[in-house]
Order: structure tokens, then C-alpha cells, then sequence
């Protein structure tokens, strides 16, 4: 086992075989300023080149020693060609919403009118996303696993039409938030779709504000889970890895239930007992702090984070949500050595 690539070590982690040891890669946000200048690709512009964004999405890998290569670096792009204003950022920031462009639409109970997903997801910056991931395919796929990045349906719903309005709605006007998640599913499923059919080998979703910071355990269910459910039971080829922020230990179980073929937790979670609550049902991702140990503790801290994970027996050690760009290589490298050695 020990001369496996890092493509075959991470596919047979997902299928929760055995092995000598987990592999470690970073399965959200991978990019950092130390890999931008290491491979002279920044931030903003690697956002809307698909050769920029291939080049460092395969940082973590080729920099750093991480066993996968992953692309996009935000949550923005589908929101942005259905219309809200996205601030592109900076070299230590990723693009931000300044706009929902459906958010007074929300409010007055219209009827969703939104361009197709084939219209809209083959154009902008989702164009890009598949374009980088096909050049991470050919580049990169014969060694590492090739992961593509999207948003789920609840937190796109809320770029759309805004958090604020769905969390409230929820109590106020339940019929209207399943009317915009469900119209933003449709633009999850079609993508997720697209990523896996440009090549991806894992669909890794993320979806912060389905979080239990925002949503009961019995919203979670109602509002988020069976949007969830329909798109991952209707995907073909790539595996699917749904992140939530967090602590999603009370979720767990509805996690498991959405049909996810992975999950990927945040330190928040306690890894021992996520371990034991899912039992081998499903493998596990994560979930070493990133920003303590990794942005603002040691290396040696960093070292003993990644051995606890690994030995609490998540399936993958990888970052418990996506990176600061701030932090430095050497708490990366080290995270790197605690598993790899």
C-alpha cells in the first residue's frame, strides 16, 4: 500500500478500505499566498483564468505535498451570473456577495423567474471552474484525485434571495424558502453534474448556512436535506463530499441521510465521537482546525492536530473547512508530515 499514487490512495479512503495509513489532502478552499508566490499565480486573477486557477489549485499538491488537487476557491461564481454583485477581492481575500439580487422578490412572495442552469452555468466564472477542472484531468488526474468545488442549494438559495430573509422565512414564510431552494437546487444539480461530467473525481459541496449556527436539527431536515437528497441521488460519476460548517455533530445522522457518498466535518466536531456516531456508514474528511492549529499556532501544533485526527480515524486528514490564504506554508507542510511522515 505504501506505493499507491495519491489518486488511488484517496478513491480507496472514500470507499473506506484499509489502509497503512489516511491520505491528507485539503478537500475545501486550498489556496494560499505561499503557494501564489511559490507558482507566480494570485488572487483575484486566478479567479476568472481557468489556466491560473488549474495552476493553483494543483498548489497544494505540488507546493505542499497534499495528495489531491482541487478547484474553485469561492462560493460566489454560480451567484454572480445569476446576478448579485460579487467583489472580486485580494490576494488575502476571496470574492465576497455585495449584492442578493432576489432578495425584494423574496419579500413579495414572487414567482421565481431565473435563467436556465444551462444558460447561465456554461458562461462566466462557472465556465472557468470546468475549464480548470478538464486542464487538472489532463495535467493531473493520472496521479492525483481531481476535486471540483460547488454551493449547495440552501446557501445559494440565501445568496439569491438573502440568508436573512430564509432563516426568518422559515417561521414566517416556510412556503417561500422551499420555493427558492428548490429553484436554486436546480442550478446545484446541473452544476454538480457539469463538474463531474468535465472530469471531477470528487463533487466536494459546501454548504455553511444549512449550518446548526443557523438551522435546528428539524430545519435542517425540513429546509435543506431533501434538495440534498434529490441531487446526489440523481448524480452520475464523481463521488459526492458535502461540507457543512461548524458543529454538525446533531446533524450527523440527517447528513448521512442525504446520500452523500462523503462527509467533510469542521473542528468544531469533536473527531472521536463523529467517529463513533457514523460508524462506518459513510467516510469522514476533516477536520484540523484552521485557525488554530493551522493560521495561528506552531508547526509542532500542527503536527500533533493532523496525528490526532488520523488516529481518531477520519477516513481523510484534511483542513476542518477551507483555508485562510494567510496561513504559512510551514504549518501546511507540517500537517503534511504528521500523516505522511
Amino acid at each position: 500500500m505504501t506505493d499507491m499514487t495519491p489518486r488511488e490512495r484517496v478513491l480507496a479512503a472514500l470507499r473506506m478500505e484499509e489502509l497503512d495509513r489516511p491520505p491528507v489532502a485539503v478537500f475545501t478552499q486550498s489556496a494560499t499566498i505561499g503557494q501564489m508566490e511559490a507558482l507566480d499565480v494570485y488572487w483575484p486573477e486566478a479567479h476568472s483564468d481557468p489556466r491560473m486557477m488549474a495552476k493553483l489549485s494543483a498548489g497544494q499538491a505540488d507546493v505542499l505535498g497534499f495528495e489531491a488537487v482541487r478547484a474553485t476557491f469561492c462560493l460566489t461564481s454560480e451567484a454572480e451570473v445569476l446576478g448579485a454583485e460579487v467583489d472580486p477581492g485580494k490576494m488575502n481575500s476571496q470574492p465576497m456577495l455585495k449584492s442578493h439580487p432576489y432578495k425584494d422578490a423574496f419579500k413579495a412572495k414572487e414567482e421565481v423567474d431565473l435563467p436556465s442552469p444551462e444558460e447561465v452555468l456554461n458562461s462566466g466564472r462557472p465556465k472557468v471552474i470546468l475549464d480548470a477542472v478538464e486542464i487538472l484531468v489532463k495535467e493531473y488526474g493520472d496521479r492525483y484525485p481531481v476535486i471540483a468545488g460547488n454551493t449547495g442549494p440552501f446557501t445559494l438559495a440565501g445568496h439569491l434571495a438573502d440568508t436573512e430573509n430564509l432563516v426568518f422565512g422559515i417561521i414566517m414564510s416556510p412556503d417561500e424558502v422551499k420555493k427558492w431552494v428548490k429553484a436554486a437546487a436546480e442550478y446545484t444539480d446541473y452544476f454538480t453534474q457539469a463538474l463531474s461530467d468535465a472530469g471531477a473525481d470528487v463533487v466536494q459541496m459546501s454548504e455553511p448556512t444549512a449550518s446548526c449556527d443557523l438551522l435546528s436539527p428539524e430545519m435542517f431536515e425540513e429546509f435543506a436535506s431533501p434538495y440534498l437528497k434529490e441531487g446526489y441521488a440523481k448524480l452520475k460519476g464523481a463521488k459526492s463530499c458535502l461540507h457543512i460548517c461548524g458543529n454538525t455533530y446533531p446533524i450527523l445522522e440527517h447528513m448521512i441521510a442525504t446520500g452523500a457518498d462523503a462527509l467533510s466535518i469542521e473542528e468544531k466536531v469533536d473527531p472521536v465521537k463523529a467517529v463513533e456516531s457514523v460508524a462506518g456508514r459513510v467516510p469522514l474528511v476533516g477536520n484540523v482546525g484552521v485557525v488554530h492549529p493551522l493560521l495561528q499556532g506552531s508547526p509542532e501544533d500542527c503536527i500533533k492536530h493532523g496525528k490526532a485526527v488520523a488516529a481518531a480515524g477520519l477516513n481523510v486528514v484534511s483542513p476542518g473547512c477551507g483555508l485562510s490564504a494567510l496561513i504559512p506554508n510551514e504549518n501546511l507542510l507540517a500537517l503534511v508530515k504528521s500523516v505522511k511522515g
